[in-house]
């Protein structure tokens, strides 16, 4: 059973700092990729960061580099946005998605996703 779950959102003043996790359990992927992606109210989603678990190329939207670092903690299982110097325009819902090999930065491409965290920066 496939779980992905988000914790860490919440409200921030611009400039501030947040770090959300994304729990992942029952995965079983060859070569598993895991990605944030941000949704605000009449938009799009979009990619936000992705990176394999064991190592390899990471992403960053063009938005948000410099500003966010994606990481894992050592089993893999619990990844990790660390968002710094956050702007009214980061306010969205942040989702955690997963799949086989980092090739896309398309939702649709994503299996398995999270119910998503709150980020509203002001």
């Amino acid at each position: 059973h496939v779980q992905l779950v988000e914790s860490g959102g919440g409200s921030v003043q611009a400039g501030g700092s947040l770090i959300l996790a994304c729990e992942v359990s029952g995965v079983t992927l060859s070569r598993p990729c895991t990605a944030w992606f941000r949704q605000a109210p009449g938009s799009q989603r979009e990619v936000v960061a992705y990176s394999h678990t064991y190592g390899g190329s990471t992403y960053y939207a063009d938005s948000v580099k410099g500003r966010f670092t994606i990481s894992r903690d050592i089993t893999g299982n619990t990844v990790y946005l660390q968002m710094n110097s956050l702007t009214p325009e980061d306010t969205s819902m942040y989702l955690c998605a997963a799949r086989s090999y980092c090739t896309t930065t398309t939702a649709s491409g994503f299996n398995y996703w999270g119910r998503g965290t709150q980020v509203t920066v002001s």
